[in-house]
């Protein structure tokens, strides 16, 4: 994860180009505004079959390589069977048709979140949540209070919680948690995941003294002065707690599955990638969806243990075989290679500007990160990489490159999350590779993280290539988008306004971070459809509306091209189809 406000892929010759294609990243995403609609399919034949579901009289954004618009689509069976003018629907209105008429509202297909934690996600909103809270006065009142409510709960377990609350290096203190819980271990996770603050308590259980070492891949924050633990763990330090948590039950995990899709489904999600699970994870998702309650489309990324070696592959094989079935695809494999800027754990080819001059923490070695991507492709896995600072960011493009040297290329879809800051010569690696860049649009505003966290620590000069989405799209390499909720928001229309205006969406008219960094909004919603559909591994199902694709569609209440760009985070999906069937809203009622 990063930051605040968390398929088997068809082995194609020329898959990738076709990505490309699909995602229009030529002259065909400059249109902003509806072009007069386009039959797209072939006339009826006097025989054909009438549709069980019919959208008419709407302004349908096809998102297929013309970025055609049309104005009905009809569903039979869960298939979209026509797009194209009301006048030509013909005998696929019949007596047993339902008929909406939309009344000239947009319609977009279903969006895809290609990089979320729905079932930690989920869990969490119902723990000690401090989500929505701004600074430690604040954590501190919920916690009580929580705490209070809940005089059963061995541990108090959550999170949320701001690292700029917290001023540079992000370290909250042990007191604060101790003054209001004593007597209980409590755990709490940064909005990002990427620290945990924890009490005198839990450090007591797991054994942390002042002659406790740092674990490879994180930090125990210490006071300068006696060594002792301040409260506050980084990264992998995080475990030495973390271990003695009690495990989730199958059934809270699945809890928190279903909140999740319920949320997901009412923004106009329809498919995601979890961006990192273990075999729990694994038998929620299988839980949920054998029993048809699982209303997303998910391939889920198992997680790859730091230190647990190339061995760990054939355990990934046979959990792929195992939960591979029905909406669920585990075909893909999370490495996290470095951190986040804040805490200076980003892998950097160049030091911070704090103390000590770090460079970051690689995760992996890049020696056997090579070695395991190599090993991973050519047992068929997706690699979905987290890299946030520059070095991390080519360690994973050297990984992919060696093992497309080794293998040959195989048509994987190997992605790349956040790449919050690059150096610009490794931009045109991505599209030759067949890497694609899997940004979080969100965070490409100048807010506090970036304002207070990480520009007096990097410099002017690098922070003018953090979240370089234009960039990254002017070399023609393809882009997806993804939220990690939850560490931000989960609302794709919110993270489509920063990605059109590159400012704060909550400020009509806030200061615009990287200009030049801007995309135009064809682009923005090509990149949470067709673009994560083709990281999925799933364009040719889903991704955009056209004949003989899945009827994963979303009814909007406002066209997004002839409204203002600072309103688009203030649309609402009224009706999410998934397969043909509402998983959020109703027909009838549009």
């Amino acid at each position: 994860m990063s930051r605040n406000s968390s398929l088997a892929p068809a082995r194609l010759a020329g898959g990738f180009l076709l990505g490309i294609l699909l995602a229009g990243c030529g002259a065909r995403d400059a249109a902003t505004t509806p072009a007069a609609p386009t039959a797209l399919s072939v006339a009826a034949a006097p025989s054909v079959a009438a549709a069980d579901l019919v959208l008419r009289n709407g302004a349908i954004y096809t998102v297929d390589s013309a970025r055609s618009w049309a104005e009905a689509v009809a569903i039979k069976d869960g298939k979209i069977v026509f797009v194209g003018r009301d006048a030509e629907l013909g005998e696929r209105v019949g007596s047993s048709t339902q008929v909406v008429d939309l009344k000239g509202r947009m319609v977009i297909p279903g969006m895809q979140d290609a990089h979320i934690h729905p079932i930690s996600g989920g869990i969490e909103a119902s723990a000690c949540d401090l989500n929505g809270k701004r600074n430690a006065e604040e954590y501190v009142a919920a916690i009580k209070a929580y705490a209070d409510a809940h005089p059963d709960e061995p541990w108090i377990l959550g999170g949320g919680w701001l690292m700029s609350a917290f001023g540079p290096g992000a370290m909250p203190a042990k007191e604060l948690l101790d003054a209001v819980v004593p007597d209980r271990p409590v755990y709490l996770s940064s909005t990002d995941g990427h620290t945990t603050w924890v009490n005198s308590k839990a450090l007591e259980i797991a054994g942390i003294t002042r002659a406790t070492p740092d674990p490879a891949d994180g930090r125990i924050d210490r006071d300068p002065k006696t060594g002792e633990a301040i409260g506050s763990l980084q990264e992998g330090a995080g475990a030495l707690v973390g271990k003695h948590v009690p495990a989730w039950t199958l059934e809270k995990r699945i809890a928190g599955l279903r909140y999740s899709q319920h949320m997901l489904n009412a923004y106009g999600i329809t498919a995601v990638q979890d961006a990192g699970v273990r075999e729990p994870e694994l038998e929620a998702y299988a839980a949920l969806d054998a029993t048809g309650g699982l209303s997303l489309k998910a391939v889920v990324s198992q997680w790859w243990v730091r230190d647990g070696g190339l061995e760990q592959i054939a355990t990934m094989e046979a959990q792929r075989s195992k939960y591979t079935r029905g909406r669920v695809r585990a075909t893909a494999v999370k490495i996290m290679q470095d951190g986040v800027m804040e805490n200076y754990t980003a892998v950097m080819t160049e030091p911070y500007h704090v103390h000590g001059s770090p460079k970051g923490i690689p995760m992996i070695d890049p020696q056997l990160l090579k070695s395991a991507v190599t090993a991973l492709d050519a047992k068929g896995f997706q690699v979905h990489f987290h890299a946030i600072g520059d070095g991390a960011i080519r360690q994973c493009l050297d990984a992919v490159q060696t093992a497309r040297e080794t293998n040959g290329n195989s048509g994987l879809r190997h992605h790349i999350s956040h790449i919050q800051m690059i150096n610009p010569v490794d931009l045109p690696r991505f599209r030759p590779l067949g890497v694609i860049a899997n940004f979080q649009p969100l965070w490409g505003w100048a807010d506090e993280y970036i304002t207070k966290l990480t520009t007096p620590f990097i410099g002017e000069e690098r922070t003018r290539w953090m979240y370089p989405i234009a960039a990254m799209r002017a070399t023609g390499a393809m882009v997806a988008f993804g939220s990690d909720w939850s560490v931000s928001t989960a609302n794709p229309f919110i993270e489509m306004e920063v990605a059109v205006s590159r400012a704060d969406p909550s400020i009509p008219d806030g200061e615009v971070f990287l200009p030049e960094q801007r995309i135009a909004l064809p682009e923005a919603i090509a990149a949470f459809t067709i673009g994560s559909a083709f990281v999925n591994g799933i364009e040719r199902e889903t991704g955009s509306v056209e004949t003989g694709k899945a009827a994963d569609l979303v009814v909007l209440d406002r066209n997004l091209f002839t409204i203002d760009p600072r309103d688009i985070s203030e649309t609402t999906a009224l009706l999410t189809l998934l397969d043909g069937k509402p998983v959020h809203g109703d027909p009838a009622a549009l």
